[in-house]
């Protein structure tokens, strides 16, 4: 008999202690998270290219995708809920001195959901940004007629500049930080996000997984439909 997504197994853990295989990360937390980085770096890519075309429509395809997370994180998979990963001050502190609770191992850590606060946030205002930029050569926002020239300026020169670098930047420390964690920590980051399941240790076995039925998945898509049908709506305003 096949195993449900939310059943689980056990199996030994990187450093040979028992560790219980769990849902933690749904499918469309999956998705959502692997098209974002396919997308932001084609953004990136027909940005510095001139591609500007392409840069317009993929930056509606991230605007829908970001949407979705914001709803998602409400009604999503229990560790895909912001509620699951806002942290207080305090715990990012203890977490930094090694005293972690063992829920703080199960879904995103202190620091990585810092990182996900961060990046999320400074996506939005690229996009924010971009909806209202004009290069004043043959491009601009489908927005922009709705703003005074000044912050068609301001937003013109944070998307082009300031953002962009900081997007490149918080994407490699990202990066950085994941190796960090593979090589030298030896926590396995990547596969549950491919997988969805996550080898627990003892502490942490008795959290609760993710839903991750039939019906949570068709929802996921009634709300990506509504996301996306709104960013088509906002890509019809530009002229």
């Amino acid at each position: 008999m096949t195993a449900s997504p939310e059943s689980h197994t056990h199996r030994a853990g990187p450093a040979g202690a028992p560790a219980q295989l769990t849902r933690i990360w749904d499918l469309p937390t999956r998705v959502f998270h692997w098209a974002l980085a396919v997308a932001v770096i084609a953004q990136i890519a027909t940005g510095l290219g001139g591609a500007m075309e392409w840069h317009f429509r993929i930056g509606y395809a991230v605007l829908s995708l970001l949407l979705f997370r914001c709803v998602w994180g409400f009604v999503g998979g229990r560790w895909s809920r912001f509620a699951a990963f806002l942290y207080s001050p305090r715990s990012v502190v203890d977490y930094l001195r090694g005293r972690a609770r063992p829920e703080q191992l199960v879904g995103h850590s202190p620091l990585g959901a810092l990182s996900v606060f961060a990046l999320l946030g400074l996506l939005a205002v690229q996009v924010a940004t971009g909806l209202v930029a004009d290069d004043e050569i043959s491009t601009a926002g489908p927005l922009t007629r709705f703003v005074s020239g000044g912050i068609v300026g301001a937003a013109t020169r944070w998307h082009a500049v300031q953002g962009l670098w900081i997007v490149i930047a918080l994407i490699s420390l990202h990066l950085l930080a994941v190796l960090f964690y593979v090589l030298v920590r030896r926590q396995r980051l990547v596969r549950p996000m491919i997988t969805g399941d996550k080898a627990l240790v003892p502490a942490a076995a008795a959290a609760m997984p993710s839903r991750d039925d039939a019906a949570s998945r068709l929802l996921a898509m009634a709300v990506f439909a509504v996301c996306a049908a709104f960013a088509s709506w906002i890509a019809s305003l530009r002229l």
